[in-house]
């Protein structure tokens, strides 16, 4: 996935994406809390057009993501300076990405991530630009698979379904994947529609 030789391009580069995000005194005021969760939205250039990079969370019982598309991240610790800490750190302890010589591009907008011990759980969504060329990953025990996916393919309404999550017997809006087992809905989903909704790009969900 995302390594498609064809000629349509996005025409979304790092220029735009960073024109679009949040800097950070927009993303987080100071004198306000900082969320107890975040995810790495890693972007970069891709032979056909602009990648991101998804990891498949392993299947897990008891976990609510088990089997789930996602961005590398999770809870905040103790020790995180902030929110931007926690996404570098579980990006590290994911796929072994180091994202220190990445750009930091911005932030999307915070996201309900639902309830966990009956707290609301707030996760922020920050964004990098890495170049040149991927780097190997190391998965842990908490990632199946992981795949870069060219924004043409988030892009492409072809691929928009409507997933049967069985846990909840119901449908949500989803994007199909070349895995047939991979499709990004949910959490995930609702960042990449913060994130074209702000590049005025037509997506699954406004």
């Amino acid at each position: 996935m995302g390594r498609a030789t064809g000629h349509s391009h996005s025409g979304i580069e790092a220029a735009a994406l960073r024109a679009v995000l949040l800097d950070a005194a927009e993303y987080r005021p100071p004198g306000t809390a900082e969320p107890r969760a975040a995810v790495a939205a890693v972007f970069g250039p891709g032979p056909a057009d602009t990648e991101l990079l998804f990891i498949q969370r392993a299947t897990r019982i008891g976990d609510p993501w088990s089997g789930h598309m996602a961005f590398p991240g999770g809870r905040a610790e103790d020790g995180d300076r902030d929110s931007f800490r926690t996404a570098e750190r579980e990006t590290v302890e994911e796929v072994g990405l180091d994202l220190g010589p990445a750009r930091r591009l911005g932030s999307l907008t915070d996201v309900d991530g639902g309830r966990a011990t009956n707290r609301l759980v707030t996760v922020s969504g920050h964004c990098y630009w890495m170049s040149g060329d991927r780097p190997e990953l190391t998965l842990n025990e908490e990632v199946a698979a992981v795949t870069w996916v060219s924004l043409r393919d988030l892009l492409d309404r072809d691929r928009y379904i409507d997933y049967w999550y069985p846990p909840s017997q119901s449908s949500f809006p989803g994007i199909q994947l070349d895995d047939e087992g991979q499709v990004i809905w949910g959490l995930t989903l609702r960042f990449l529609a913060d994130l074209f909704r702000r590049l005025d790009r037509p997506f699954i969900i406004d």
